[in-house]
């Protein structure tokens, strides 16, 4: 398995931590910073499969 992988899967559950503090705290800035880093980390944890894909090849 890639570090790409797991380093998106945090991401993605951090981000879905802040946009969850910043909906019940009514904080728009968090919430769009949550949704960034959700976005971000199903990138990276796209790219982390993509790169296993290869590798077993």
């Amino acid at each position: 398995m890639d570090k790409d992988r797991i380093t998106g899967s945090i991401k993605q559950a951090e981000g879905t931590a802040k946009d969850a503090i910043g909906k019940a705290t009514d904080n728009p800035k968090l919430r769009a910073e949550g949704k960034a880093k959700k976005i971000e980390g199903s990138l990276q944890r796209t790219f982390g499969r993509f790169k296993d894909t290869f590798r077993k090849s």
